[in-house]
């Protein structure tokens, strides 16, 4: 298992907007989700600042594979379609993000 996290800003005018989105996730999203291997999967937001914060579980071993299905999957990208205009990605993150990927520094069971 890996633990994964990840970072994003949220523009403050569609902040109501996304909360609304995750407080009813579609059930075709969910199951995808967890089909590629993601387990414990959580999305934080901290206002005013308007970041959100991903982490999740990686219980897979093809972290590519799992998230090139994801990334092809017709009804992730209409999912995407409503989620992605909401958000703001940091200018800092890598080549290929949309989401800043972040690298654990502390962990206790």
């Amino acid at each position: 298992m890996q633990r994964m996290g990840m970072v994003i800003g949220l523009n403050p005018e569609k902040v109501a907007e996304y909360k609304r989105l995750h407080a009813a996730v579609w059930p075709e999203i969910l199951a995808l989700i967890s089909a590629c291997n993601i387990r414990n999967y959580s999305i934080f937001l901290r206002e005013p600042e308007n970041l959100l914060f991903g982490y999740w579980e990686y219980h897979g071993s093809d972290f590519e594979a799992d998230m090139a299905k994801m990334a092809t999957d017709k009804k992730n990208q209409e999912w995407w379609s409503v989620c992605m205009p909401c958000q703001v990605p940091l200018s800092t993150r890598k080549e290929g993000e949309w989401w800043a990927m972040m690298d654990e520094v502390f962990h206790l069971d």
